[in-house]
């Protein structure tokens, strides 16, 4: 699969709920006193089902044929054998003035304090601490050296600004954070069990769920290679296909230092996307088996020194083709950092890595990669 080396060559679209989101995570709901979480931001695998539905109907293909695999598409291939679609970004974005901005999630390396109407970040920093036994495999622990101690704070997002100066090995500062409910907001709802038979109301049968109510000009950002995009009209996005518009972002991707990364030879790793390794937690590309954790992958090569994993989730779905449940998956979450050093790599293979993801060749999970998953940013150390 060839793939373009930036995001900012890639086709970005720009997409805004029309009413509340029902953003279902793995959790079983639907019995008698059930509550119903929603998932926020949602997995890539939702805005990568609705795009290319839509890209199905605009090219007037009849969605039950290419289910089973009758009637292929030119960019989307058939559910067996994808073709050359693959989402390669997807954050939530907000509107200001004519500046479409991106928000990220805190990356797992910076420990936010609160500070009552703002917030301090710290950055951890890989540290070899001698006479100190761990269950870590790695030569160097994630520190935060820290004189006093404070509250931890959460419930921030990261600006795309304070994005850039992380990427470049800076500290954001305050006012690079924005508060989630400055971006959405919950909204709960009570729904009521149907009887199969008659498909009316059953006594009883009462579940609560929880609805994301985004605020004005707040929505998502999402990039896609290897396909022509719609430039307007709307999405069904959601457990419940709820209305969304789709238009053109004249987006700014933030890009890394990539040629002071080869030439200080270490960096970052930060996911950018849930990461489905076939190791756990270790990203594909790595060899563990001798204890060595060498990287090679894409013609990029280095050592992996230390980690900062968010704790794994998991990640399922449903196969609309298939109509069944996708499988249950762990994931290492959005936001886990990998520090790498003795990188050996031209910035032109550190390009190609990040335009291909962290996936081997041949590819793992074909599908997994159109949806979104196991992409990341590299940033210096």
């Amino acid at each position: 699969m060839t793939t373009p080396d930036s995001p900012s060559a890639l086709d970005s679209r720009f997409i805004v709920p029309l009413d509340v989101l029902f953003l279902r995570g793995n959790q079983l709901f639907g019995a008698p006193g059930s509550y119903g979480e929603s998932l926020m931001p949602p997995w890539p695998s939702v805005t990568a089902g609705a795009i290319r539905s839509r890209i199905l109907a605009d090219a007037g293909i009849d969605l039950a044929a290419f289910g089973e695999g009758l009637q292929p598409h030119p960019e989307l291939g058939t559910p067996t054998q994808p073709g050359s679609f693959v989402l390669q970004a997807f954050h939530v974005a907000r509107q200001q003035g004519n500046k479409l901005e991106m928000l990220l999630a805190p990356p797992a390396d910076l420990a936010l304090h609160d500070e009552g109407s703002s917030v301090r970040a710290q950055r951890l920093t890989p540290t070899a601490l001698p006479k100190l036994d761990t269950s870590g495999p790695l030569p160097l622990l994630p520190v935060l050296a820290q004189k006093d101690r404070s509250k931890a704070a959460s419930g921030w997002w990261l600006r795309q600004d304070g994005w850039q100066k992380y990427l470049n090995g800076h500290t954001p500062d305050g006012s690079d954070f924005v508060k989630t409910s400055d971006l959405w907001s919950m909204d709960e709802r009570v729904g009521v069990g149907l009887s199969e038979g008659t498909r009316s109301a059953e006594d009883g049968k009462l579940f609560t769920n929880r609805a994301v109510a985004l605020k004005k000009d707040v929505g998502f950002v999402a990039a896609v290679a290897g396909a022509q995009l719609p430039d307007g009209g709307l999405l069904r996005l959601g457990g419940d296909g709820r209305a969304a518009s789709i238009g053109p972002a004249d987006m700014a991707w933030p890009q890394p230092d990539y040629e002071r990364i080869a030439r200080e030879a270490r960096c970052r790793i930060v996911l950018t996307s849930p990461g489905l390794f076939t190791q756990g937690w270790l990203p594909n590309g790595f060899t563990a088996a001798d204890g060595s954790y060498r990287f090679d992958l894409h013609g990029v090569q280095g050592r992996l020194v230390a980690a900062s994993v968010v704790r794994s989730e998991v990640v399922s779905g449903w196969d609309l083709a298939q109509r069944q449940p996708k499988p249950a998956q762990r994931i290492a979450p959005t936001g886990s950092v990998y520090w790498l050093d003795e990188l050996h790599a031209s910035p032109d293979a550190l390009r190609k890595l990040a335009a291909a993801g962290l996936w081997g060749e041949p590819c793992e999970d074909v599908h997994r990669r159109a949806e979104g998953f196991n992409r990341f940013s590299l940033a210096l150390y």
